[in-house]
C-alpha cells in the first residue's frame, strides 16, 4: 500500500487564510503584513521575521489573482526545481512540458538553489497566482509547504525520490536501492578501498540518504569506507577535480570513489588524466544521474543511469490524473541501471 503523510481531507480544509488572518496572528496591521508579502523597503528583521512565522504557521499565500478571476486556478502549473544548472533538471521539465502542453497547461518554473527556506518563499509566491497543481523536487520540505498547498486543495507530485512517503504522489526511484546496487558493483570488481565525494553540503537530502546507504552496504561487504570529502559548494567538473585531489591526498590508497552526481565525476576523469593516474587500473570512478557527455569522453564514465526525461512524463501524467480525480495517491518506481563505461 502506497504511503502518504496525514493530511486534512478536502471537507476538513479550513477557508483559505487571509491577510486579515496573518495580522491578528502576528499581533500587527493588516498593512504591516501587505509590506512584508511585497518585500516593501524599510521592514525591519524582526517584522518580518514575526509576520513569516504567522503566514507559515496559518500556510497563508497572498491571492494576486483575487477579483480578476472568477474561477479559483488557472492553466498554471507550478514546478519547483533545486537548480537548471547541470543536465539533470532540464530534462525532467522537457519531460513534464510535453505532456501539460498537449492538455493546454503551462509549466511556471521556479528555482530554490537546494535552500529549503527559499522553496518555501517560492511556493508562497507561486501558489500566489492560483495554479492548479504544484510538483516539486524531492520529498523533504519544510512543514509550511504542506500546510501552504493543504490550504490551496490542489495536486502536488513529487518527482525524484520515492524513499521517503510523499504527499500525495511521487515519480521516481530509489536512492537507497542504487546506492546498494553500487556498493555490490565495486566488492564484485574487487575494490577494497573505497571513498565518496558529494557536493552542496548533501543537500538535498536524498543525496545524504545514498551516501549513508552506501556507507552500510560497504561495512555488510566488508569493506568499509575509508574516506568522504563533501564539498560545501554547488557540484562542478571542477570542484569535483579539487575534491577529489583533496581526498586523494589525505588518503591516497583510496581505489574507488563513488560520486554524488557526474559533474563531478567528470572533473574527477580529468584530474586523473592530468596527474598520471590510470582510471580504473589505479583507480576506480563511478557517477550518478548518467548524464550524456559521461558516455562521450575519451574513459566512458561509469554511472547510475536515471530516466530523466521519462520521469518528468509520468509526472505530468500524475498531475492531470489527480486534477481529474483528487483521491489520487500513486508511487512509481521508475528503476534506474548502471552505465558500466570503462571507470571502474
Amino acid at each position: 500500500m502506497t504511503k502518504t503523510r496525514n493530511h486534512v481531507t478536502q471537507s476538513e480544509r479550513t477557508r483559505r487564510a487571509t491577510l486579515r488572518d496573518v495580522a491578528q496572528l502576528s499581533g500587527v496591521s493588516e498593512i504591516s503584513v501587505s509590506r512584508v508579502m511585497r518585500n516593501a523597503p524599510s521592514v525591519s528583521d524582526r517584522l518580518r521575521s514575526r509576520v513569516l512565522a504567522a503566514a507559515g504557521e496559518l500556510g497563508y499565500t497572498p491571492n494576486r489573482l483575487a477579483g480578476a478571476l472568477k474561477t479559483s486556478s488557472t492553466n498554471l502549473v507550478a514546478v519547483i526545481v533545486p537548480s537548471i544548472g547541470n543536465g539533470v533538471f532540464p530534462e525532467v521539465l522537457d519531460g513534464i512540458e510535453s505532456v501539460l502542453a498537449d492538455a493546454g497547461l503551462r509549466p511556471v518554473l521556479g528555482i530554490t538553489q537546494y535552500d529549503r527556506a527559499q522553496e518555501v518563499q517560492v511556493l508562497r509566491d507561486m501558489l500566489a497566482w492560483s495554479p492548479m497543481g504544484v510538483i516539486l523536487a524531492g520529498t523533504d520540505h519544510e512543514p509550511a509547504v504542506t500546510r501552504m498547498i493543504d490550504q490551496q486543495g490542489i495536486p502536488v507530485v513529487e518527482f525524484m525520490d520515492i524513499d521517503r512517503s510523499p504527499m500525495q504522489s511521487a515519480v521516481g526511484i530509489s536512492n537507497v536501492k542504487a546506492a546498494v546496487a553500487v556498493a555490490d558493483l565495486l566488492a564484485k570488481r574487487n575494490y577494497k578501498r573505497p571513498g565518496y565525494i558529494g557536493a552542496w553540503s548533501e543537500r538535498p537530502d536524498r543525496s545524504k540518504a545514498r551516501r549513508l546507504a552506501f556507507e552500510a552496504r560497504l561495512v555488510e561487504l566488508g569493506i568499509p569506507l575509508v574516506d568522504r570529502e563533501i564539498a560545501s559548494v554547488r557540484a562542478s567538473a571542477e570542484v569535483g577535480a579539487k575534491t577529489t585531489e583533496t581526498l586523494l591526498k589525505r588518503s591516497p590508497d583510496i581505489d574507488a570513489i563513488f560520486f554524488a552526481n557526474d559533474d563531478q565525476a567528470l572533473g574527477a576523469l580529468f584530474y586523473c588524466q592530468r596527474t598520471g593516474r590510470k582510471v580504473p587500473d589505479d583507480i576506480g570512478i563511478i557517477g550518478f544521474n548518467g548524464i550524456e557527455i559521461g558516455s562521450t569522453t575519451p574513459t566512458i564514465l561509469a554511472s547510475v543511469v536515471t530516466p530523466r526525461f521519462q520521469m518528468g512524463v509520468e509526472t505530468a501524467k500524475l498531475m492531470l490524473l489527480a486534477a481529474s480525480d483528487p483521491s489520487t495517491r500513486n508511487v512509481i518506481d521508475l528503476g534506474f541501471e548502471i552505465r558500466l563505461g570503462e571507470s571502474i
